[in-house]
């Protein structure tokens, strides 16, 4: 229903766009433009992460960031985030329902490869956070980390349909309040996503993630893996705004020690992104 009324209420073109802008049209995964040089934009991002091995389990991040181009092929990002908990009775982690400052973060992009003159966009990213509730349980502590994602992207039929891949690693470090224990640990992961234009103004399509943790930050003792794959969509609502709508699910997983279908302890059963975004 929501993407139905975003269709009706974005504005019809009489033509469509020349080729694609890739930086923003994708959910959990990223494309390689990094936007043109003095562009600045505001954005919200809000996801939720639904399920876990048993009871009820919700957490809702909501994120305010700001994007500025200061230099051809550089795009830095700065972002804060506030996050909802509701747990209850699931295995491991402490019931809680609580609404936290979580932490703050800093997004770079740089562009190596721009699709136009070469075979494929290629842009390397680097998203350092530092935290104060945890993103899983909602446990308060110091928690730092780093997402490093290799994103390439290609025009498979020109001005209808795009291919992206991202190849990433995230090392996480976390030292809980309670107990002063200290956790480390890291995952790897590799994405595919495609996106057609449906509308002048409107792209359709989806992502497929998989993902392996472990513990340590250098890959240590294996965790376990997940497949994620959903629907995507992407509404250009203006000129100057955005809209884009993701959903994923853990279509198959298992964590280590066990042979269940889905990994639930390290990952969760849902996770839907919404994406909005305006020029100024």
């Amino acid at each position: 229903m929501v993407i139905g009324c975003a269709i009706a209420l974005a504005p019809a073109r009489t033509s469509a766009e020349e080729g694609f802008d890739t930086e923003h049209i994708f959910g959990f995964m990223i494309g390689t433009d990094v936007g043109n040089a003095g562009e600045r934009e505001f954005q919200t991002q809000t996801t939720g992460r639904f399920g876990k091995g048993g009871g009820a389990y919700r957490a809702l991040d909501h994120e305010v960031e700001i994007e500025v181009v200061p230099l051809p092929n550089f795009r830095v990002e700065v972002g804060g985030t506030a996050s909802l908990h509701d747990i209850t009775g699931v295995p491991e982690i402490d019931d809680r329902r609580q609404f936290s400052f979580q932490g703050a973060s800093l997004d770079l992009r740089y562009r190596l490869l721009d699709r136009n003159r070469a075979p494929f966009g290629l842009t390397v990213a680097a998203e350092l956070h530092g935290d104060r509730i945890d993103e899983t349980s909602g446990a308060k502590g110091q928690m730092y980390g780093t997402e490093f994602t290799l994103a390439l992207d290609r025009e498979l039929i020109p001005n209808f349909a795009i291919g992206a891949v991202n190849l990433i690693y995230q090392p996480e470090w976390a030292r809980f309040e309670v107990g002063g224990v200290s956790e480390k640990s890291s995952t790897i992961g590799a994405a595919f996503a495609g996106l057609v234009r449906v509308r002048p103004n409107v792209l359709l399509g989806g992502e497929l993630r998989y993902f392996r943790q472990y513990e340590g930050i250098g890959l240590g003792e294996f965790s376990g893996q997940a497949l994620f794959v959903g629907p995507t969509a992407y509404f250009q609502l203006s000129e100057r705004s955005r809209l884009t709508l993701s959903w994923s699910m853990q279509a198959w997983g298992r964590p280590v020690g066990s042979s269940a279908n889905l990994d639930l302890v390290n990952f969760e059963r849902h996770q839907a992104r919404m994406v909005f975004g305006i020029n100024f």
